[in-house]
Formats: C-alpha cells, sequence, structure tokens
C-alpha cells in the first residue's frame, strides 16, 4: 500500500523538528539570543537542560519519522507539551519586557511546530487506518 501525501509530510515534518531540536537551537542562542536565550548573561544551567531535553526529543521524534502512527502519543506530547511551553513564555514575555524578543523567536517557533505537527497528525479512523 502506498504511503498517504499527509504521512509523508508528516514524516519530513518529524525528521526536521527532530534535526532542528538536535542542531538547531544552539547556534540560535547564540545567534540571536535575545529571542532564543532566557538568561544571557554568564553561564546558563537553564540552557543547558533545554538543550538536553530538546535534543533527547529531537532523537525521538526522529525515531518516530521513520513510523509516524506507531508514534501518535509522542508526536502528540510535542505538540501539546510546545502549546504550554510556548504559552507560558509568551505570558513572560509579556509580564517582563525585556523578554519581548522571545514572541518573535522561540514562542513563535514553539507554536508553529505544535501547529504543523497538529495539522499533518491524522486523527480518529484516519489514524487506525494506517
Amino acid at each position: 500500500m502506498a504511503e498517504s501525501d499527509g504521512t509523508k509530510y508528516l514524516r519530513i515534518a518529524l525528521l526536521l523538528v527532530g534535526l532542528i531540536f538536535i542542531f538547531g537551537i544552539y547556534p540560535l542562542t547564540i545567534l540571536w539570543p535575545s529571542g532564543w536565550a532566557w538568561h544571557t548573561s554568564g553561564h546558563s544551567d537553564y540552557l543547558q537542560m533545554i538543550l538536553g531535553i530538546y535534543a533527547t526529543l529531537g532523537i525521538f521524534l526522529i525515531v518516530a519519522s521513520r513510523n509516524p502512527l506507531a508514534h501518535l502519543s509522542l508526536i502528540w506530547f510535542t505538540v501539546w507539551s510546545s502549546v504550554v511551553h510556548g504559552g507560558i513564555m509568551a505570558a513572560q514575555s509579556l509580564v517582563n519586557t525585556e523578554h519581548m524578543g522571545h514572541l518573535w523567536g522561540d514562542v513563535l517557533a514553539l507554536f508553529l511546530v505544535a501547529a504543523v505537527l497538529a495539522i499533518l497528525t491524522p486523527r480518529g479512523f484516519a489514524a487506525k487506518a494506517g
């Protein structure tokens, strides 16, 4: 049976998001710290922890890209945790105006990841039929 276009695009999105989570976040914290790094003065234990968590999630998303329908719970975890994480950061950016750059950096990126994966991930019968 041929792979549906939706599943093909989901596989590509999972692979790209996984690679960005592994290799893309750290360079962004250096190139655009006001949009990607929360505690930029000196050494940040927080940044090391968040990079480790996202790199780990990235590895699992790459594994999931091979057979997305077998990893729906991981995909939906990525969607909803991105919405929650982005929502908390958005609220913090609005309250602490020195973090407003994050609304156009990591906050927007997390909402974009959540939207793309949510749109491409099949639900209900479509998920069971795959």
